[in-house]
């Protein structure tokens, strides 16, 4: 299954880049390059959480919720719209980011920032407008395939992320784990804009593929 690359090369994908370019004031290559570089990086977050039992009932109760029905998806148009981005989806996605990412978010976003060009700011938002578009995606996708179990949970984040489960992983626990120097941060950075050497699998297909067709 590939249901965040279906989703994100449909008109939906196409409203999130045009919506938070224009609300962020960055170019849609961009906007593009941070968003295809902060999905995975919150997915393999999420797997990573999953990977224990408590983490994963944990996400499965957060998905469950009506919040996270899917309901953001049928409503980009107006959240990316008007005089500013909706403040209730970028608190939701601040809680989401800290859950998952333990407080070390800034490390994530520096990387986003980093690879894509974007200032840390803007890249810290695209984090927050990708959180809950993410879980609104898998609390969709656990309602429709009645998802219940840690094993289910695990294989449907398996399926979202591709075959590059392993390494997404790499990613994530080495910016869990920087210390703020900037050096981690650097590595992880050149590793997401050169796909970590790998070609057409990974995270850096993951990231050349999210886009790549219209």
């Amino acid at each position: 299954m590939s249901g965040i690359l279906d989703l994100l090369n449909s008109p939906i994908g196409k409203t999130l880049i045009n919506g938070a370019s224009q609300q962020l004031g960055q170019g849609k290559q961009q906007t593009q390059s941070a968003l295809s570089t902060a999905l995975p990086l919150i997915l393999g977050a999420m797997k990573n959480n999953a990977s224990t039992s408590d983490g994963a009932a944990g996400l499965l109760k957060a998905l469950g919720n009506d919040r996270h029905s899917g309901g953001i998806l049928d409503n980009l148009g107006s959240i990316l719209g008007g005089g500013g981005i909706d403040q209730d989806v970028l608190d939701d996605g601040a809680g989401i980011l800290g859950h998952v990412f333990g407080g070390k978010e800034q490390n994530v976003a520096q990387a986003v920032s980093k690879s894509s060009g974007i200032d840390l700011g803007s890249a810290m938002n695209i984090l927050k407008i990708a959180g809950p578009l993410v879980m609104g995606y898998l609390g969709k996708q656990k309602r429709e395939k009645q998802v219940s179990s840690q094993g289910d949970l695990g294989n449907l984040l398996g399926g979202m992320l591709g075959g590059g489960g392993q390494q997404e992983q790499s990613l994530v626990n080495r910016l869990l784990d920087a210390d703020g120097d900037g050096s981690i941060i650097d590595d992880v950075a050149g590793m997401l804009l050169s796909g970590g050497g790998k070609k057409k699998s990974g995270l850096g297909g993951l990231l050349g593929g999210l886009f790549g067709k219209r």
